[in-house]
């Protein structure tokens, strides 16, 4: 449930109803349920909530340590936006799981 106030602007919940964020008003009704966290999709970006690797694609990259031909990879941007981001991968095997990172 959204609730406007009378100002225009929106009320977040509250213990025992809502308040506005622009002029402090309250009101005294309930919402019928609260959203606590969710899965986003924006265009061909996905944002995962939980960091379960089967959520990760996959590529044929060798293991520095075990040898194994298999990594889960994903790229975050750890550098300036005009830098290209960095490239990470985690080793498909259950025993080893090594994390390593290559910057391009």
């Amino acid at each position: 449930m959204i609730e406007f106030c009378k100002c225009g602007s929106l009320m977040t919940p509250v213990k025992d109803g809502f308040r506005c964020r622009k002029c402090g008003a309250e009101t005294r009704k309930k919402a019928d349920k609260t959203i606590v966290g969710e899965k986003r999709v924006r265009g061909d970006i996905i944002t995962i909530d939980d960091n379960a690797p089967d959520h990760l694609p996959v590529t044929d990259k060798e293991c520095e340590k075990c040898g194994n031909k298999t990594a889960y990879y994903w790229l975050i941007q750890t550098r300036s936006s005009d830098e290209p981001p960095t490239q990470f991968f985690k080793c498909t095997s259950e025993k080893c799981k090594y994390v390593w990172r290559e910057y391009k």
